[in-house]
């Protein structure tokens, strides 16, 4: 295992308030490539391994929730094979990616971490659960679902046009993420300032490789390949699901349809919230993700 570390502070509009934006960019070597993360919170116990969403990097997620769940855990961010801090081709298939971020826990020599996936990260942590079951004490799954389950709505076509686009504007964050109300529109901008503060110094990005890959990634899942819907009562870990109920995203009745398959599980729905509800209500529903893994 090798491993190095590179601090990098916040960006020049100030110093941010979120001990994420200070948190340094590390490295480990795996058997297919260098991986890039962030470690920070609390020393010691099972650590908390988030994996994100399509297109998302380590600088991608809220500080605000962050901070909460640094309270009491020891949060480590990491980016996928081939995107912004790791190194490598990102595999084009939920399963690789799942092995990938498996890889990446082994490099560290953890034993075991709780996982937190979001949206795409969602599927990737189920497929870690499913097919690395010792690695996993506890999963949470965030704005997600188990696949192809029947009779789920489409998202809207304008979603992948947003999601697909070259660059992103705040009006496609706060349509993919956020509830199309002045409350919606009013939280959804102070998320994506928080984010600033990080993005504005490392500019973070996803090659067009890795999207179009994460993309076949996605569609193959949406399909019913390797996915987790017929496989969830193998899921004996206990697991939390949180959605939001206006997520035309990721449509809740996945999330829904989970709790009825899995044997041990809670679901926790945000009716104010679509795709983004973890950042909208981030104390809240850090403390929900704090509470449970206690």
């Amino acid at each position: 295992m090798n491993l190095t570390s590179t601090a990098t502070g916040s960006s020049s509009a100030g110093p941010s308030p979120f001990q994420a934006d200070m948190a340094g960019v590390s490295h480990v070597d795996g058997p297919s490539g260098r991986f890039g993360y962030r470690r920070l919170g609390t020393a010691g116990g099972v650590p908390l391994v988030l994996v994100t969403r399509f297109r998302g990097t380590i600088d991608h997620w809220d500080p605000a929730l962050l901070e909460v769940l640094a309270r009491e855990r020891d949060v480590i961010l990491v980016d996928y094979p081939g995107v912004s801090t790791s190194d490598g081709s990102t595999p084009a298939t939920v399963r690789g990616l799942g092995d990938s971020i498996a890889e990446f826990i082994g490099a560290l020599g953890l034993e075991r971490a709780d996982l937190l996936g979001w949206s795409l990260g969602g599927y990737v942590v189920q497929d870690i659960a499913l097919n690395h079951p010792g690695l996993v004490r506890r999963l949470v799954v965030a704005a997600s679902g188990p696949g192809a389950v029947p009779g789920t709505p489409a998202p809207p076509a304008r979603l992948w046009e947003a999601a697909r686009r070259p660059v992103d504007d705040d009006d496609d964050f706060l349509y993919m993420f956020f509830p199309d109300t002045p409350e919606g529109r009013e939280v959804g901008l102070q998320s994506l300032r928080r984010l600033d503060a990080r993005l504005a110094a490392s500019h973070a990005d996803t090659p067009p490789s890795s999207v179009a890959a994460q993309a076949a990634a996605l569609t193959g899942w949406g399909k019913g390949e390797d996915t987790s819907w017929e496989r969830l009562a193998e899921l004996s870990m206990p697991v939390l699901i949180g959605a939001g109920a206006r997520d035309h995203m990721m449509h809740p009745f996945g999330a829904y349809s989970m709790a009825e398959r899995l044997p041990d599980a809670k679901i926790i729905i945000y009716t104010d919230s679509g795709h983004g509800f973890l950042f909208q209500h981030a104390e809240d529903f850090g403390d929900e993700v704090l509470g449970f893994l206690r």
